[in-house]
Order: C-alpha cells, then sequence, then structure tokens
C-alpha cells in the first residue's frame, strides 16, 4: 500500500465481499442466526453448507446472510427462508445435512420441509 488510493481500494474490495445485502426485492433470502448461541449449537458449517450447495447448484437470487439472536436458543441452529410472495418459514434445530435438503426441496422445487420447521412442534 502506497497511497491513499490502494488503501481506499482494499476498503472497496472489503466492503464488497462483506456486504450480504446486494439482494433485490424479488431474491430468496435465507438467514442463519449467528449469535454465540447459534454459534455453540452448530450454525457456522449451517451457515456453510447453504453457501456452497447454492453455489454448487449456481442459484442466482438466492442469499444467505446472518443475524444475531432470534430469541429461541434451545431450538438453535435456527434458519429463516424468505421466498418472494411467501411467508416466512422458521427452520430449527438445523445441521449442515438438512441444510442441502433445504436448498434441494425448498429453494429449488418449493416444497417445505414441515418436519423441519418450528410449526411441526405445534
Amino acid at each position: 500500500m502506497k497511497s491513499l488510493a490502494d488503501l481506499e481500494a482494499i476498503r472497496q474490495k472489503t466492503i464488497n465481499k462483506v456486504n450480504l445485502r446486494n439482494e433485490n426485492e424479488g431474491d430468496t433470502r435465507i438467514v442463519v442466526g449467528m449469535a454465540t448461541c447459534g454459534i455453540a449449537a452448530g450454525a457456522r458449517p449451517v451457515m456453510q453448507a447453504f453457501v456452497e450447495e447454492i453455489q454448487k447448484r449456481n442459484l442466482n437470487g438466492v442469499y444467505v446472510s446472518q443475524t444475531g439472536c432470534v430469541g429461541l436458543c434451545k431450538f438453535e441452529p435456527i434458519v429463516e427462508v424468505y421466498l418472494p410472495g411467501k411467508e416466512k418459514v422458521t427452520y430449527i434445530n438445523m445441521t449442515a445435512e438438512k441444510a442441502a435438503k433445504v436448498v434441494n426441496e425448498h429453494i429449488v422445487n418449493g416444497n417445505v420441509i414441515s418436519e423441519y420447521t418450528i410449526g411441526n412442534l405445534e
């Protein structure tokens, strides 16, 4: 780094990498709870599995982001899926294997996996 311009270029490159909010209104969002309770319960591998599965399938308009505490710690890792024009779906007790299945069944084919949802507890 030799100048202010170099520093600005590094800054902009980093912002672009970290900016997870580039989605449009018609895009699908997958939000992983990444507070300390979620991380302790295994949210990092779950988030990584979503990212890898989306990349593997070359899905456009599907974004993975993270949030803080969702408030349901005993059900962590928690994932919320927002499909355009549909109600939010909250998946609980997620694993990397379940994440791959959610991408295949819910994101690609539009079929909610009911046994993984919080609604299944009722």
